[in-house]
């Protein structure tokens, strides 16, 4: 069983917002941060990396890259798939609003990262989001208790109020990813459109309620363990620029 870390995390919430958004900024490479990920990995045990920024940073698809680099060692484990669905959230009155703080099943998902990290059961199933349904499918990623490292991402990984707050205790380091508006807007745009928006409800959408989520994410950055500027997280060794906290 893994107690929940604290001497990181109290670092973190210590930091200076204004010294963390001065740090010095660093060029590192996916590669690195694969061998930043394997250095959390100590078999019999279970370690929670968390990857977050405002939607479209490239969360899952750096994730995604280093899940893949690190085989059966890890396992990646979105936040997306705590979505309400859409039937609730009509009923809640928050359709139009999905993919705000409040249309997630916040201590379902904390409730989540606790069993993973007691590592009592021989297997963890949890939720994905199909974004094309736009609806989360149960029970479809298992996480054995055997893997070390558990990956997990999404928005409001730092947000200090509750139900989100027990969220960062919960992780033994977090990234903020952070690849500039210009980037963030024309890949959320794109992905909007990929789904069957049209090229101005894709705009409206990404500088619409997108952007008011991002706003709340941005205020969590001095939370984080590591801030990464992404240049091109696409592919599986773009450069990345890092501030260090």
């Amino acid at each position: 069983m893994n107690p929940e870390p604290t001497g990181g995390i109290a670092r973190a919430r210590g930091a200076d917002p204004a010294a963390t958004a001065a740090a010095t900024t660093a060029t590192v490479s996916v590669d690195d941060l694969v061998a930043a990920a394997r250095a959390l990995v100590t078999p019999g045990h279970r370690k929670i990396l968390g990857i977050t920024g405002a939607p479209g940073s490239g969360k899952s698809t750096l994730g995604e890259a280093i899940v893949s680099a690190l085989g059966g060692q890890a396992v990646l484990v979105g936040l997306d798939g705590f979505h309400l669905a859409t039937a609730e959230l009509d009923r809640l009155g928050r359709k139009a609003r999905k993919g705000a703080a409040d249309t997630f099943d916040a201590a379902g998902y904390v409730h989540l990262l606790r069993r993973l990290r007691a590592r009592r059961d021989d297997t963890v199933y949890t939720s994905f989001f199909d974004r094309s349904l736009e609806e989360s499918i149960a029970c479809a990623v298992p996480v054995p208790r055997d893997v070390p490292l558990v990956v997990t991402e999404g928005n409001y990984l730092l947000v200090p109020d509750d139900p989100w707050g027990p969220v960062r205790g919960l992780l033994d380091e977090c990234w903020f990813l952070e690849p500039g508006e210009d980037v963030r807007f024309d890949r959320l745009i794109t992905r909007h459109m990929s789904y069957g928006r049209s090229a101005e409800e894709a705009y409206e959408r990404s500088h619409g309620s997108d952007q008011r989520n991002a706003r709340l994410i941005e205020s969590t950055r001095p939370h984080a363990d590591r801030v990464l500027r992404v240049r091109a997280v696409e592919h599986l060794s773009p450069p990345l620029e890092e501030n260090t906290a």
